[in-house]
């Protein structure tokens, strides 16, 4: 078992000046004493926009803070929200690799795709998009991360030519990773993929178990395709926490920072309507507590096991881990019991003191973890011999993303040259040629394009489809890219259609003696047909997916002679054209 220390850094209203700032000072003199008495790690949140519940809008900014006043502890930098409108994959990275550098190897890099329409909405996140953006940046950021030179990527969201990210972090390939879950479906992700489970559910150790079961049974199963370059195998849950030898001190000092908790993380989830620097969540909580469930007068000392939830009608309110060392030592126990690998203490919650915080550290440090230090690394080492195994299976399933050949990748003052033009000593690099310009004129088109696709409404994309106009220019785009390929023997006739229910808008494509023209779809017997929807034509052509990634995904097929398609894509894929 391994303890951990969470963080939203949590500052009801009304504030004073310096607040924040005395926060943060709190924060870091907590995270000192947390080092000493031995807990395992700290997990610090990024989240934007949620007055009172979260201030951490840059946690790399305090964790590098932290790096710096820590010895032993372990940095978790998350929960890190991967859509790409709130971070570019290389900013992630770059963060990580130099947070892992400044520790000395000791991050913890937990991901999440982000829920609250606060942030969802602040930064233009599409809620559908969410979940696929967060697993292309995730596979993109862990290649940026081990990769040198990173060999670019060209996916649905995120389109990134070769470059080498520096620094490289400390741990190899990359640090632990892990992915924020609030609900079973993301649990069994987190298995499929290899992931750490960070449970934001609030779960009983009894209801944990077959949860932490079934995680580690998806993990060891022929479903476990990793999302990174490296497995971790572990299943943490988050507790409110406060500790103290009289149990109804510890009530005292720690139930209404854990209701509040629970209260103000459901006003941005689920029921609250925020009106921004207008409304006071903390006056809200008080006024409304006891309807929402998190009634004081519920909770009190009965010397008895400790429950996360306890019930108010059919709503039930957060304590977790409030109570004195040996209702707290049992706790634990229990989950350790279920096989859950790390309990995460939420502290610094609601108008928690920072000195009774302090108190509870320093007994939790002296009274409870000596009785789990016993045997600890017997029963880690005991684990990873275990799963070593399935580990080792899932990792020869996790598929090849290969990028460019960069080898022949140059980036001159003049624009990106591939293959390599390097020049001589002494010779200028020559300007722009017709070829140039015409890649310039797709490039802009591409942008336009991409501009459009996912912020104009489907229904007019789709009404705009089959207008002549249009038709006329895909021909003539596709004839640009495929007039800059080398397509020294190839002979085909490819049909493209391009449709939308019961309209299809068709031409064809001729490659004969290395040269590609287009004409109407009525002219000789194609060698093949490809079809695909018009949503995804459009995101092809502006390169926010690949061919490869359309056909494996069964959203393009090809009816006729496989062969010369696939032979016409690769003469494509080696000129790193859009297509």
């Amino acid at each position: 078992m391994r303890f951990g220390l969470f963080y939203e850094h949590q500052l009801p209203r009304p504030w004073r000046a310096g607040d924040d700032e005395q926060l943060l000072a709190d924060a870091l003199e907590q995270i000192e004493l947390a080092d000493r008495v031995g807990l395992d790690c700290i997990w610090l949140v990024e989240h934007h926009f949620l007055e009172e519940y979260s201030h951490s809008s840059a946690p790399e900014v305090f964790l590098g803070a932290a790096s710096q006043r820590t010895r032993q502890i372990r940095l978790g930098h998350g929960i890190v929200h991967l859509p790409v409108e709130v971070n570019h994959p290389a900013r992630v990275a770059e963060r990580v690799a130099t947070l892992d550098l400044l520790s000395h190897g000791r991050v913890e890099f937990g991901t999440g795709e982000g829920s609250s329409q606060a942030e969802l909405g602040g930064f233009g996140v599409p809620r559908a998009a969410k979940r696929d953006q967060w697993e292309e940046a995730l596979d993109v950021i862990c290649r940026m991360l081990a990769e040198e030179p990173f060999t670019g990527h060209r996916g649905r969201w995120i389109d990134v030519p070769p470059r080498n990210v520096v620094p490289k972090p400390r741990q190899k390939p990359h640090p632990p990773l892990w992915v924020a879950c609030s609900r079973r479906e993301t649990i069994e992700l987190a298995g499929r993929r290899g992931l750490g489970v960070l449970s934001f559910s609030f779960i009983a150790p009894e209801d944990a178990k077959p949860w932490v079961d079934m995680y580690y049974e998806l993990l060891g199963s022929d479903d476990c395709v990793p999302a990174g370059l490296a497995v971790n195998p572990n299943f943490a849950v988050v507790v409110p926490f406060m500790c103290h030898p009289d149990e109804e001190t510890a009530i005292e000092r720690g139930i209404d920072g854990a209701h509040f908790f629970g209260y103000s993380l459901a006003h941005y989830y689920a029921f609250g309507r925020h009106r921004p620097a207008r409304t006071s969540v903390w006056d809200e909580f008080e006024r409304y507590r006891r309807e929402r469930g998190f009634a004081r007068d519920i909770v009190h000392a009965d010397h008895q096991p400790l429950e996360i939830k306890v019930l108010q009608g059919a709503v039930g309110s957060l304590r977790g881990a409030v109570g004195t060392p040996d209702q707290i030592a049992e706790l634990c126990a229990r989950y350790e019991e279920a096989g859950v690998d790390q309990v995460i203490f939420v502290a610094q919650a609601g108008r928690n003191r920072h000195e009774h915080i302090c108190e509870a550290l320093d007994l939790f440090g002296k009274q409870v973890l000596p009785r789990f230090a016993d045997g600890r690394e017997v029963k880690e080492t005991a684990k990873r011999d275990r799963i070593a195994e399935a580990v080792e299976r899932a990792m020869a399933r996790r598929p090849l993303r290969p990028g460019r050949d960069v080898n022949s990748y140059v980036i001159a003052s003049t624009g990106e040259l591939t293959p390599a033009r390097t020049p001589h000593y002494g010779q200028k690099v020559p300007g722009p040629g017709p070829l140039d310009v015409r890649r310039h004129l797709q490039s802009g088109m591409r942008r336009l394009i991409g501009s459009l696709v996912g912020r104009v409404p489907e229904p007019a994309v789709r009404r705009a489809a089959h207008t002549p106009g249009a038709v006329a220019g895909y021909r003539w785009g596709m004839e640009q890219t495929l007039r800059g390929a080398k397509l020294e023997g190839v002979d085909a006739v490819i049909r493209m259609e391009v449709t939308d229910g019961g309209q299809v808008a068709s031409w064809d494509v001729i490659i004969r003696d290395g040269t590609a023209t287009t004409a109407g779809a009525n002219g000789s017997e194609p060698h093949a047909v490809l079809r695909l929807d018009v949503v995804d034509w459009l995101e092809l052509i502006s390169g926010k997916t690949s061919g490869g990634e359309l056909l494996f995904g069964g959203r393009m097929s090809i009816e006729g002679d496989e062969t010369r398609v696939v032979s016409v894509l690769s003469h494509l894929d080696r000129e790193h054209q859009p297509f």
